[in-house]
């Protein structure tokens, strides 16, 4: 029998705070991402001339102030080969200039010494250019990058440096020389570029327009460098959207479902840019219900964020989040399939580990993680589960490693950690009781549904009317050939669009006119 073909779908829901990501495989909810439309959110690979604060030579390390209420933090190692060729390049820029002239004749070398002092190169007070490595998570700042790289679906773009790399999983000889030569060919002086395992087979003309677009990118930061005499952000990565398509986009995907139609031509313009066979796969979603209700994300939130989760069979994990590590206890429940406990113990574990490796995606949990299995008292079961969570976890983009179980029956898993972990709180006062635990009788609903249905109607000449209700309210009120809804139509002579939201807790309700607006 064939293995189940992978599909995976990306769900954009843009909204007016935010615009929350959802990456589906096989219809279950994989990894979720939410970017702020509002403000700056200092996010990994945003490029910023920012001033040094304080240097802290004990640490071999700075402070660097990019904008952000908290500062920012940069150790010598991480200035770069070629520090010195964009240091020049800052101080030198000049709206007077010829910037192109200034960058293409800056030298590139001596590389940085590796046992070099910071205190030799940065001052307090000195602009610098720097890239988001790490987000702030918790008191601490975001961790900076002197080393400047502009990434591509097939193209990594390094300014200042002379080397052209190339992936090692690219395995033919002759492919490798050829996007060598190809890229060497395109690319102007003082540049470097790695080329990604995607750019194998790929036409000279896609190569060339993401070079060209990533080369665009970063020269158009260069009136910012040369006008600027304090913090500014020269230029950010892509949207969420086009950085998750970046990563991931492969044959596998199938859709990309955008709800916005300025989100939309941007990602069909990327996709084209990167991917041209597969521009097709972008659609634009124009249906009357929420986005995420319509593809069940905003069930599988619900499900997924909260401290305990179920799984199969009636076993759970209770997952927990502090400052130092992430602690997940896995739980039989009420399992109890076979008499064999060993047996019973090995089968719940494997559930556990297929949901814990989703759970780390989803909710990009980082640090330390400890896993508490149920015990099992043979070794051969434990060396498979050791060998199933490597396996789950390989699917896994970020950085991470997986220790076998210890004796205890714990297992160790440490994981990248460039942003904080998401959190979601899955619970919620009640509308009705307001959280004591009390709420009107469910006899009398419908009653208070009509006086409010009157009033509009009667009172203020409403005719046409919205009204919003959770799913089980919505059954009640509309169920049978002379349901509630049917009279109310009749009786008011009025137009009632139903609409049930999964959001909606049980005797929520709403009225809204035509536009969508709550109506007083």
């Amino acid at each position: 029998m064939d293995e189940q073909k992978v599909v995976k779908d990306l769900v954009v829901d843009v909204g007016p705070a935010e615009v929350r990501i959802a990456l589906m495989q096989n219809s279950r909810l994989i990894e979720l991402s939410r970017e702020s439309s509002a403000g700056h959110n200092f996010s990994v690979g945003d490029v910023f001339l920012g001033r040094v604060k304080k240097l802290l030579p004990s640490l071999n390390a700075a402070f660097v102030d990019i904008g952000d209420s908290k500062e920012a933090f940069i150790h010598y190692l991480d200035l770069g080969f070629h520090f010195t060729a964009f240091d020049t390049f800052v101080r030198e820029s000049n709206p007077n200039k010829d910037m192109r002239s200034l960058y293409s004749n800056i030298k590139i070398g001596p590389i940085l010494e590796k046992e070099g002092r910071i205190e030799d190169y940065l001052k307090q007070g000195q602009m610098i250019i720097a890239q988001i490595v790490k987000e702030p998570i918790s008191t601490k700042g975001s961790r900076l990058t002197a080393e400047i790289s502009l990434a591509g679906r097939n193209i990594v773009l390094l300014p200042f440096a002379d080397k052209v790399s190339i992936s090692q999983k690219i395995s033919s000889r002759e492919e490798k020389r050829r996007l060598e030569t190809l890229v060497k060919s395109i690319l102007p002086k003082n540049y470097g570029a790695i080329i990604r395992t995607a750019a194998e087979g790929k036409n000279a003309s896609v190569l060339v327009a993401e070079l060209t677009s990533l080369i665009e990118k970063w020269e158009s930061s260069w009136k910012k460098i040369a006008r600027s005499k304090g913090v500014d952000l020269l230029f950010t990565e892509y949207s969420k959207t086009t950085t998750i398509l970046r990563d991931l986009l492969n044959d596998s995907f199938s859709n990309v479902y955008v709800n916005d139609e300025k989100i939309f031509e941007e990602t069909r313009k990327y996709i084209s840019l990167i991917s041209p066979e597969q521009e097709k796969i972008v659609k634009l979603y124009e249906g009357k219900e929420p986005i995420f209700d319509h593809f069940e994300v905003t069930r599988q939130i619900k499900g997924s964020f909260g401290k305990v989760v179920s799984m199969k069979q009636g076993a759970y994990l209770v997952i927990e989040t502090t400052e130092a590590l992430n602690v997940i206890d896995v739980n039989s429940g009420i399992r109890a399939k076979v008499n064999d406990q060993e047996e019973n113990a090995f089968e719940v574990n494997k559930l556990a580990a297929e949901e814990i490796a989703r759970q780390l995606r989803l909710r990009d949990m980082g640090g330390i993680v400890i896993v508490d299995f149920i015990d099992m008292e043979t070794q051969e079961h434990r060396n498979e589960l050791y060998k199933l969570m490597c396996d789950l976890m390989s699917e896994d983009r970020a950085k991470h490693n997986v220790l076998p179980l210890t004796k205890f029956g714990l297992m160790q898993i440490t994981r990248h950690r460039i942003r904080p972990v998401t959190e979601i709180n899955t619970t919620e006062q009640c509308p009705l009781c307001h959280g004591t635990g009390k709420i009107v009788s469910t006899v009398v609903i419908d009653e208070q549904i009509e006086r409010q249905l009157a009033y509009y109607v009667q009172e203020k000449g409403v005719r046409e009317l919205i009204l919003q209700t959770g799913p089980i309210l919505g059954a009640y009120i509309s169920r049978g050939w002379n349901s509630y809804l049917r009279k109310w139509k009749r009786k008011y002579k009025c137009r009632i669009v139903h609409r049930e939201l999964t959001e909606h807790s049980i005797l929520q309700y709403e009225f809204l006119n035509l536009k969508g607006e709550a109506l007083d």
